[in-house]
C-alpha cells in the first residue's frame, strides 16, 4: 500500500508486537502476520506451544485513549459474562493489565490481544436475511445489556450523535472533503445535513433510544461459522441511537436493492427478542442517511486505507449523492 501504509510501515508494527511477545506468552518462534490494515493495524500470533494463534490489535495514535481502550474492553467482558454476544475474550497481559504499549518513532502505541474466534465473514448480497435476522436478535441482546449494565467508574466512550459527526470537530472529518464533489452536489449534502440535524433533535437521546452500542456492525465485523455469529472489533463502540446499530450493519451497501429486505429481516429478529416500536423503526432511513455521510467523511479522511479504496472514492460519493436526493424527496418534502 502506498502512502502511510507502505510495507515499511506495516513492518514497524510488527516488530513492536514482537517486542511484546512475552506480555501474552508467546515463544521466540511465533509466527506473527499481519491480518488487516484500517483504523488499526491488526495481526494473527501463532505459536507452535499454543493450541490457538491469538488476535493482536495495534491502535493508531491521537484517536482513543488508554481509558477509552480499557472501557472498550471492559464493555466486552460484561457481554461476554451476560452470554448477550459471541465475542472472543479481551487477554490479560503480563503488565496485570490487557493493554501493552510500544514506542514507533515519537508515537506511543497500544496494543491489545483477543482469542482467536474461528468463522468467516458473510458474503454480501440477498442471502444476508437470514443473518440479519440473526444479528437483529444479537443486537437487542446487545441493547438490553447495555440498557441495565452499571458502567465501572471512568468508563469513557466517544459519543456518535451529529454534533459528533458533522459539528465543527467532526470525528472522522469533513464530508464537503470528499473526492468528485461538486458545488450542487455539495448543495444536496448540505440540505441534508440540515434536515438531518432537525429530525434528530426531534428524535431526541432520551435512555429508551439511545446508549452504548457496537456502532460498527458491518459485514468485516461479523464472523459466520455454521449456526454461529459472531461479533468482533468493538473499537466503534460509543454512546448513539440504538437503531444506528442497524445503519452500521449495511456500511458500504446502502445502495444495494436488497437493503429493504435486510432490514426487514433485521426489526423481526429484534423483535423476537425484545420490543422495537414503530416510531424507532420509521427512523432507520434516517440513521441510513447519517450513517452513509459519515463514511463519505471517513473515506475523504481515510483514503490511503484498503477499506476507501474498495468504495471508490468518486463513485462513493455519488451513490452517497443519489441516496440523499432520494431521501430528501421523501422525508423534506
Amino acid at each position: 500500500m502506498a502512502g502511510l501504509y507502505d510495507d515499511g510501515f506495516v513492518e514497524r508494527l510488527r516488530q513492536g508486537v514482537l517486542s511484546l511477545r512475552d506480555q501474552w506468552g508467546l515463544g521466540a518462534d511465533c509466527d506473527i502476520r499481519l491480518l488487516t490494515l484500517s483504523e488499526n493495524a491488526t495481526f494473527l500470533a501463532t505459536d507452535p506451544a499454543r493450541a490457538a494463534p491469538i488476535v493482536l490489535r495495534v491502535h493508531r495514535p491521537a484517536y482513543h485513549s488508554r481509558a477509552e481502550i480499557e472501557s472498550e474492553l471492559a464493555w466486552i467482558n460484561a457481554l461476554r459474562d451476560s452470554g448477550a454476544v459471541d465475542t472472543p475474550e479481551p487477554l490479560l497481559a503480563a503488565n496485570g493489565s490487557h493493554i501493552a504499549s510500544f514506542q514507533d518513532g515519537d508515537e506511543t502505541r497500544h496494543v491489545v490481544a483477543f482469542s482467536f474466534m474461528p468463522g468467516k465473514e458473510p458474503e454480501a448480497g440477498e442471502s444476508l436475511a437470514a443473518g440479519f435476522e440473526i444479528l437483529g436478535a444479537i443486537s437487542a441482546r446487545l441493547h438490553g445489556q447495555s440498557r441495565t449494565w452499571q458502567r465501572p467508574e471512568g468508563f469513557t466512550r466517544k459519543t456518535w450523535n451529529f454534533q459528533s459527526a458533522f459539528g465543527p470537530d467532526p470525528l472522522w472529518g469533513d464530508w464537503r472533503a470528499a473526492l468528485g464533489l461538486t458545488p450542487e452536489q455539495e448543495a444536496v449534502l448540505e440540505r441534508l445535513c440540515g434536515v438531518l440535524e432537525r429530525k434528530l433533535a426531534a428524535y431526541g437521546e432520551t435512555p429508551d433510544r439511545f446508549g452504548l452500542v457496537h456502532a460498527d456492525l458491518r459485514l468485516a465485523n461479523l464472523l459466520e461459522d455454521g449456526d454461529r455469529l459472531g461479533v468482533i472489533d468493538f473499537d466503534d463502540c460509543g454512546l448513539s441511537w440504538y437503531v444506528y446499530d442497524f445503519a452500521a450493519a449495511i456500511s458500504f451497501l446502502e445502495t444495494e436493492p436488497y437493503i429493504p429486505a435486510l432490514q426487514e429481516a433485521w426489526v423481526r429478529g429484534y423483535r423476537s427478542v425484545a420490543p422495537l416500536d414503530d416510531a424507532h423503526v420509521a427512523m432507520i432511513p434516517t440513521f441510513i442517511l447519517f450513517r452513509r455521510l459519515l463514511l463519505t467523511a471517513w473515506i475523504a479522511s481515510h483514503a490511503e486505507t484498503a477499506t476507501a479504496a474498495e468504495a471508490g472514492h468518486a463513485a462513493y460519493t455519488l451513490g452517497t449523492v443519489a441516496l440523499a436526493e432520494a431521501y430528501l424527496a421523501e422525508h423534506d418534502a
